[in-house]
């Protein structure tokens, strides 16, 4: 892994969503500040957590049984393996993956923990997904973007809100990606269950960190112009494929995988 971002202060006066999405999983890279937002959500939150971990894992694994061999990642977070490279990399062991996330503990755990198989190539950028530009950039060192990319947006876009143009900058990265491309998104859902997402969306105000919960039918305009692979955008936990079977459980997390025409 190479990167050429120097080292900026971590900020543990106020929390983070990647070291509160870390406490949420169990994880031990997060301060008092995160720690104090997690404990004060549902306990649905921690499932919720877990089942996006869960979809990425399959989604990933699928998308290296088809044949990708490049991942752009971009809200990646604080490792918790296995990491996507090492899902995609036990199906395709060239698999070049970029990392990207905007919290400084992130590149500094990525620069650990991130490490490529001999035959593949992992790679870093701290960057922040409103900067599709620099990212893209950044990327090209290492992707080839005349072959398939699939693009991982994880549970990120609820952290960029309507006025920030969430929708265009999803739209801006899709159109950086040639024919046969993926984007794989996940993002807390509004309307499944109202109730308990208001109350998430006030416990992370209180934070300092504001979201951006959406319904199914703004969810699906992130996929606009692409085609959908089933089994199409449904919760977390429904997202699946042939011969895998899934214990049913409830999620607030809408999810899909589409493929870039």
């Amino acid at each position: 892994m190479t990167t050429d971002t120097p080292h900026p202060p971590i900020d543990t006066s106020r929390a983070h969503p990647a070291r509160v999405y870390d406490w949420l999983l169990g994880g031990k890279d997060n301060y008092p500040v995160d720690e104090a937002v997690g404990a004060q959500l549902p306990p649905q939150a921690k499932d919720a957590a877990r089942q996006n971990r869960e979809f990425m894992h399959r989604a990933a694994a699928w998308l290296a049984r088809q044949g990708v061999e490049q991942f752009l990642d971009i809200g990646t977070g604080i490792p918790t393996e296995p990491n996507l490279h090492q899902i995609v990399q036990d199906v395709v062991p060239s698999a070049k993956v970029v990392y990207t996330d905007n919290d400084p503990i992130v590149l500094r755990h990525a620069e650990a923990l991130l490490v490529s198989r001999p035959e593949g190539t992992t790679d870093y950028i701290q960057a922040d997904v409103r900067e599709p530009e620099g990212i893209v950039r950044h990327a090209r060192r290492v992707l080839d973007f005349d072959r398939p990319v699939a693009l991982s947006l994880i549970a990120l876009m609820h952290f960029v809100p309507d006025e920030q143009d969430a929708h265009g900058i999803v739209r801006d990265l899709v159109a950086t990606l040639p024919s046969g491309s993926y984007l794989v998104l996940s993002h807390a859902a509004s309307d499944l269950y109202p109730e308990l997402s208001a109350q998430v969306t006030a416990e992370y105000a209180r934070g300092g960190i504001q979201l951006a919960f959406r319904t199914r039918t703004e969810v699906e305009r992130f996929f606009d112009g692409m085609d959908l692979v089933e089994p199409g955008l449904v919760t977390a936990t429904q997202w699946t494929q042939p011969g895998l079977e899934l214990i049913p459980e409830e999620s607030g997390i809408y999810a899909g995988v589409a493929r870039v025409r």
